[in-house]
């Protein structure tokens, strides 16, 4: 950040009186520029034994398999949010049950909120999707998955399937695990 966005004037980062952490500073307004995480919020839809998927059309990971999720926007709630995305990603409707895997990334400055739901009708690829598709446990493209926020919320899945029982899930993902993840390219 460079210029106020409040009054246009350029803005420092420095600690504000009272404070504890580094914060972009308007010295001609007095504005404080807070960031904070980002919220991605989306569905694990489930029909029967199946999962549904979606082949990103779009960068970060283009062509790699994910779950619906994206943004959360203003003026929505979580789980309006999940349902949003999973309609735009998926073409598809779906009933949200509740929170799935609540999965923290400090290390990029997000929060994933994944929603367990049942998929209701059908679907198809949005214009953020190249495709998208109905899976079995052992036709998960595992290696192609694009995120490790969905691989972990799949594993959590079919692991709590077996017992019937699918609690909320919090973890943290870390810089060493993404790059676990995604190796040093």
């Amino acid at each position: 950040m460079n210029f106020c966005s409040h009054c246009g004037h350029t803005v420092r980062f420095a600690i504000p009186r009272g404070d504890d952490r580094p914060r972009y500073l308007c010295d001609e307004c007095g504005t404080i520029h807070y960031q904070n995480p980002r919220i991605v919020a989306g569905t694990l839809p489930v029909s029967g034994s199946r999962v549904l998927l979606c082949r990103r059309a779009i960068a970060p990971r283009k062509g790699y398999w994910t779950l619906p999720a994206g943004y959360m926007e203003n003026a929505e709630t979580t789980v309006e949010a999940a349902a949003r995305e999973t309609l735009e990603e998926a073409c598809a409707e779906v009933t949200v049950h509740g929170l799935y895997t609540l999965i923290n990334l400090p290390h990029i400055n997000q929060v994933y909120m994944m929603f367990l739901a049942d998929l209701v009708g059908g679907f198809d690829a949005g214009p953020e999707s190249l495709e998208v598709a109905l899976f079995e446990e052992h036709e998960i493209p595992w290696d192609e998955l694009a995120f490790p926020t969905i691989e972990r919320t799949l594993r959590h899945f079919y692991r709590d399937r077996v017992e019937g029982d699918y609690p909320l899930h919090i973890s943290d993902i870390t810089a060493e695990d993404r790059e676990r993840y995604f190796g040093s390219a």
